[in-house]
């Protein structure tokens, strides 16, 4: 294939498609490019089907650190691991391209986007959904597309929305909305906000659906010019007899999925589906098409369920499609932690529990994202036994990567800056039970712990999942969905908000033709729901707590001149790891001075807090000391005033009366209390002592031994070896005078 480009602009963007040149041997493969963001995308699809229940696609999305023109961090120096952002990319990828593929379609597709250049403005996500679906068409998959995806955010100050923004423009955005489907129907909503109204989210949505219009006949003129021949894929059909056998069984169906309890009705199904496949379906029957049945048996319980919520308004719990689950909310549920709560609705209980730590205990970042790091960290931990099930406890999965960032989303706009709350924080949620809506309750559990735990968040965040029933016309919209209605709906609509406004929502849709007059009536229904869900959380913790975790460190925020940092901080960091080891404080100095200083008990943080102010403390006139005798010379003693401050008092300062020396009336190591009378421009200090004794008789007669031989120069003593006359390297006190011009020995 000869190369082949598309290049176009949307809303002062430039964009470009590109195929033939690279990854030729892929089912397809296409170069996407934003700015100067590029990724290749491809996709390979098997030429043989597999016997699978499922559709077996894959994503990659593969973050390159050559593209930022960065060597990756640690040992090996090679890419690894994918990072959080690099999971979340492939699961934004995956979400909006599996809905596209046929009912039955079980070959293997892989789909692999590559970061090639990431040019620091615009971000690589989105385009690789729109890689993607033209990688697909370009090969000649069965796709229902194009399919495209764009990211919406809007300008607070004019309320103008911005499509595919820059980092700086989503940076001063108060909305990140992330939104793919076709030109016809949405499949994909993601977002984050900073407390808007639920028309404001949906005139939001209605600006991405035409944006994704345009990306779509975008996309449309470029395979027009590559002219792709449809590859012949076969679509697996059962034999049709199957579902005749297994649709007989439609009422005793209907009558197990009544059951309020999970695992009791999921007994009673499986125990039906067992039956049938014994009794309806001979040994060679079930050994040949083994996996239609099963598929067939799903299929009947699916079109139970949903026939029972469109024909009699009735769950299989029992509720109406409004009505939200028990709920349980205990918040300071373990000791000692810094914060904890436990939130149930219904068969699903989250337990989270917040930690509290030095803003240098957050998260740093090793991404091709500009982010550097975070101080708030939420997870969250899916174990096999919340859903009853036995398996492999490991790193977390995608499903468990993408719950902990909705949650994290969720809080993140209410949290207090660093300003005001200069810690990093960390919150897990412990999923110990699910039945559905469990990210939901990980965000309100999270709430009660960021509250308990003190945390000064502006208001607290409710979360509720609303699912989808469309058969036709008929549309059910169900508040607090459960696995059965997640697993056998049409939609999947998370949303996490505030009494003020919407923080967080993420949506997946299976149904064609949902439209954003369905999704605004689900947000309104969420609504109500969210209310509800959080007066009951507000019964039992109304506000958070006043006083922090005996158990948390309390960190104080003291600011120093940037030039005294060295001063702190000392030769190789020995004078903050002397203080830390004898303050048992943690302290962090920043760049602009901003010192950070956490202590689990309170006086071990004021220790470490006044030796700072004592290290940087400049001396003014008029300011009365105690400090000890570092030094001494002919002419005064050196008097420690602060920890990197010295002064001189001269030895004519020292008594009432003449002094002949020094040691008459002071010695090492004494204390002696002293008033600064005069700091010159070069730092020198000069003391005065108060309450001065008498000078001892006979100090004024100096001893014929300390007065040195005369010189051919006059009566003055010669300086004996090692006495630089005052100069002590630095520590502030009087030095010798250097402005002096030395006698030359040599005259002509």
């Amino acid at each position: 294939m000869e190369k082949i480009v598309e290049e176009f602009e949307l809303y002062g963007k430039k964009y470009r498609f590109e195929t033939g040149e690279l990854a030729k041997q892929a089912t397809g493969a296409v170069l996407v490019t934003q700015g100067d963001t590029t990724c290749l995308v491809t996709a390979v699809v098997s030429k043989e089907e597999k016997d699978y229940d499922f559709f077996p696609l894959t994503v990659d999305f593969m973050e390159k650190m050559y593209a930022v023109g960065r060597i990756p961090g640690g040992y090996l120096k090679r890419e690894g691991k994918a990072s959080d952002k690099g999971t979340l990319t492939a699961r934004l990828i995956d979400r909006p391209i599996r809905p596209g593929f046929p009912d039955g379609f079980k070959n293997e597709v892989h789909i692999v986007a590559t970061t090639l250049v990431v040019d620091g403005d615009n971000a690589p996500d989105c385009i690789c959904v729109n890689g993607a679906s033209a990688a697909l068409l370009v090969g000649g998959a069965p796709f229902d597309g194009p399919a495209a995806c764009v990211r919406v955010g809007r300008n607070p100050e004019t309320g103008d929305f911005i499509c595919n923004p820059s980092y700086d423009e989503l940076e001063e955005s108060d909305l990140n909305l992330t939104i793919a489907g076709t030109a016809d129907y949405i499949s994909m909503v993601e977002a984050g906000a900073k407390e808007i109204s639920e028309e404001d989210m949906l005139a939001a949505m209605n600006f991405g659906q035409k944006a994704i219009a345009e990306f779509c006949a975008a996309q449309q003129r470029f395979l027009d010019k590559v002219n792709p021949q449809p590859l012949e894929y076969k679509v697996h059909q059962a034999d049709p007899s199957i579902a005749e056998r297994v649709d007989a069984h439609f009422d005793e169906m209907s009558a197990a999925l009544h059951d309020a309890d999970k695992l009791s009705r999921i007994g009673k199904v499986e125990e039906l589906k067992a039956s049938i496949k014994a009794n309806d379906f001979s040994e060679e029957e079930q050994a040949a098409w083994g996996s239609d049945i099963a598929a067939a048996c799903k299929a009947l319980e699916k079109r139970a369920m949903r026939r029972m919520v469109i024909e009699t308004g009735e769950r299989a719990d029992g509720r109406t499609a409004k009505e939200i689950r028990p709920l349980y909310i205990r918040p300071g549920y373990l000791p000692r932690v810094h914060g904890s709560g436990l939130f149930q609705r219904g068969q699903t209980q989250a337990l989270s529990v917040c930690t509290l730590g030095t803003l240098r205990e957050g998260q740093r970042l090793d991404t091709i994202d500009p982010a550097e790091g975070k101080r708030y960290m939420h997870q969250y931990n899916f174990p096999p036994y919340c859903t009853g099930e036995v398996g492999r406890m490991g790193a977390p999965k995608r499903r468990e990567v993408g719950h902990g960032a909705l949650a994290e989303r969720a809080l993140l706009p209410v949290l207090p800056d660093e300003d005001t709350f200069p810690y990093a924080i960390r919150v897990v949620s412990e999923v110990l039970e699910s039945n559905g809506s469990s990210s939901m309750a990980s965000t309100c559990g999270s709430t009660l712990a960021l509250m308990d735990a003190g945390v000064p968040i502006s208001a607290p965040v409710s979360g509720i999942a609303m699912g989808l029933i469309k058969e036709g016309d008929d549309v059910v919209i169900l508040s607090d969905i459960q696995g059965l209605e997640d697993f056998l709906g049409d939609m999947d609509f998370k949303v996490t908000g505030t009494e003020n406004g919407i923080t967080a929502l993420q949506m997946d849709n299976k149904a064609r033709g949902l439209s954003t007059e369905i999704l605004g009536r689900a947000l309104a229904q969420a609504k109500e729901g969210r209310a509800f869900i959080l007066e009951a959380m507000l019964k039992e913790i109304p506000a958070p707590r006043s006083e922090l975790s005996e158990f948390a460190p309390r960190i104080e925020t003291i600011k120093i001149p940037v030039d005294k940092i060295c001063d702190v901080i000392g030769t190789g960091g020995k004078v903050i790891r002397g203080l830390q080891d004898e303050t048992g404080a943690t302290i962090e100095v920043e760049e602009d001075g901003t010192v950070h200083i956490a202590a689990v008990e309170g006086p071990a943080g004021e220790a470490a807090k006044q030796a700072i102010l004592d290290i940087v403390k400049e001396p003014e006139v008029g300011e009365i000391f105690e400090g000890e005798i570092v030094g001494i010379k002919d002419f005064g003693a050196f008097v420690k005033l602060t920890a990197s401050k010295d002064g001189l008092l001269h030895i004519s300062r020292m008594a009432n009366g003449r002094v002949g020396r020094v040691e008459d009336v002071l010695n090492l190591g004494d204390k002696v209390k002293v008033q600064v009378i005069e700091v010159g421009e070069n730092g020198k200090i000069s003391l005065d002592r108060l309450e001065k004794p008498d000078a001892p008789e006979g100090s004024a007669r100096p001893r014929r031994e300390d007065r040195g031989e005369r010189s051919e120069h006059g009566d003055r003593p010669r300086r004996r070896p090692g006495d630089r006359g005052g100069d002590r390297g630095g520590r502030g006190g009087h030095g010798r005078d250097d402005h002096r011009k030395p006698r030359s020995r040599n005259r002509d």
